[in-house]
């Protein structure tokens, strides 16, 4: 009976579930101080984390990020002119959704390309689908402010 439960749960694609569910099986002492409430949530939750951790994977994948930098790494020591406030506004992604493009511009070597990743990292956090473009693409595009980063 168990492995049948085991493989319909697969075929129904809820593979973090079928594996909480082995796992208890596995060790039932461990949850048989458990109500059926609690037992079920935490099949709930499994499935939750491990479809969560799947998309995250996928959309870091899909970004092509060229370096593994997060928004909590930032060195605002370092003198390149990065405000805490700033790089907050834009680590919550609501530039993201109002539908505007950010781009990074500096000297070489202050590390935009360090910053552009931070940000990709962090909007693929937010489930949100990130594509990052290199300088060349955009030699046509004349400046018409001065940069904020």
């Amino acid at each position: 009976m168990h492995t049948q439960w085991i493989e319909q749960l697969r075929a129904l694609k809820l593979t973090g579930m079928a594996a909480a569910l082995s796992l208890q099986w596995e060790q039932p002492t461990t949850y048989a101080d458990l109500s059926f409430e609690e037992r079920i949530g935490m099949l709930i939750e499994r499935e939750t984390l491990e479809r969560e951790n799947r998309r995250l994977t996928r959309l870091l994948q899909r970004a092509k990020l060229r370096v593994p930098a997060s928004i909590e790494e930032i060195d605002y020591r370092h003198p390149r002119g990065l405000e805490r406030p700033k790089m907050a506004a834009l680590a919550s992604c609501d530039w993201i959704a109002r539908h505007q493009n950010l781009l990074v511009t500096g000297p070489t070597g202050c590390g935009k390309t360090w910053i552009a990743c931070a940000l990709g990292n962090q909007a693929c956090r937010r489930g949100i689908s990130v594509h990052v473009s290199e300088k060349q693409k955009f030699r046509g595009i004349e400046q018409t402010r001065k940069p904020t980063l």
